[in-house]
């Protein structure tokens, strides 16, 4: 891979160059952020739609978005409770940078649970915004529109709670942590973890736990797209290996977090990403390290 140095002059650590744009045909690559952006980003991406219009599924994955549609204003997406669409237009491009959870309150310089399930230009929370959106909209090419977008969250990451960082760490599905026991191993009351977890995250402790296991199911599966090339699972076993009682606790879960069954979800994700596109930088910090390592060298393999 190239490597990008972008405005800041750090090096992005990714070539979106190599993504593969046929005429009239839609391109999606997504990888890990600049090293600078590791605490803060869980990944980038660059997002090229073709001769149709797009509607863009999101699902709540704990965190939020910064995105923009070149041409547009870049917009926050704050931690969702539930999937929601963005539609894309035919020839648009969209670069965008997904946040860890826990530190949107530190960016936006308010509660984050003033932001869940929000969809607000950029403009109405930072101040001089406008400049960023001129940036990218006169930016030559959708990795230069990018290098800027990381800029800007390296410059305005304000300080974020540890305490609430460690308890993301505890309840991450192949950590297999349960809400309950947080309070104890932390040295803090239920009241007050919950709300800092609000102030930090946007949901409570409980919610983001159903939300992160859910993305430990939603990983399994793409990871078994880009192993195989096509989708083959045990839906059974995955719900058990991502902390779910059973397969009906899955599903229950994954209608009310997605709005469709798991089997649906399965073959949505099939039909959207068999076809190549990359989200192992979203999906490997969600599954047991020897799974991610594997997908890793897998990943780099192919590179």
């Amino acid at each position: 891979m190239s490597a990008v140095t972008g405005e800041t002059g750090w090096s992005v650590g990714c070539d979106f160059g190599r993504m593969a744009r046929v005429v009239g045909e839609s391109s999606y690559v997504e990888r890990a952020p600049a090293p600078v952006l590791a605490a803060v980003v869980s990944s980038v991406w660059i997002q090229q739609v073709g001769d149709r219009p797009l509607s863009q599924r999101h699902l709540p994955h704990g965190g939020a978005e910064l995105r923009c549609v070149l041409g547009e204003t870049p917009r926050l997406l704050g931690p969702l409770t539930a999937s929601t669409y963005q539609d894309i237009p035919a020839g648009g491009t969209v670069v965008g940078v997904r946040l860890r959870p826990g530190v949107l309150g530190g960016l936006a310089g308010m509660p984050a649970d003033e932001l869940v399930d929000q969809d607000v230009a950029g403009t109405d929370i930072w101040r001089g915004f406008t400049r960023l959106t001129d940036l990218l909209g006169e930016a030559a090419t959708p990795q230069a529109a990018l290098d800027h977008l990381q800029s800007f969250v390296a410059r305005s990451a304000g300080a974020h709670d540890p305490l609430v960082s460690e308890a993301v760490r505890h309840l991450m599905p192949w950590r297999g942590g349960k809400p309950a026991a947080l309070p104890g191993l932390l040295s803090i009351s239920e009241r007050q973890l919950r709300r800092r977890c609000r102030a930090s995250v946007g949901v409570g402790v409980k919610e983001l736990h159903r939300i992160l296991r859910l993305q430990g199911f939603v990983a399994r599966v793409q990871a078994s797209v880009a192993q195989r090339g096509v989708l083959h699972g045990d839906l059974a076993r995955w719900a058990a290996e991502t902390g779910y009682t059973d397969q009906a606790h899955l599903g229950r879960e994954c209608r009310r977090l997605v709005g469709v069954t798991p089997g649906e979800l399965l073959a949505q994700t099939d039909a959207a990403c068999g076809c190549g596109h990359d989200h192992a930088a979203s999906y490997v910090p969600m599954l047991r390290p020897e799974d991610g390592r594997f997908v890793q060298e897998r990943h780099r393999a192919s590179a």
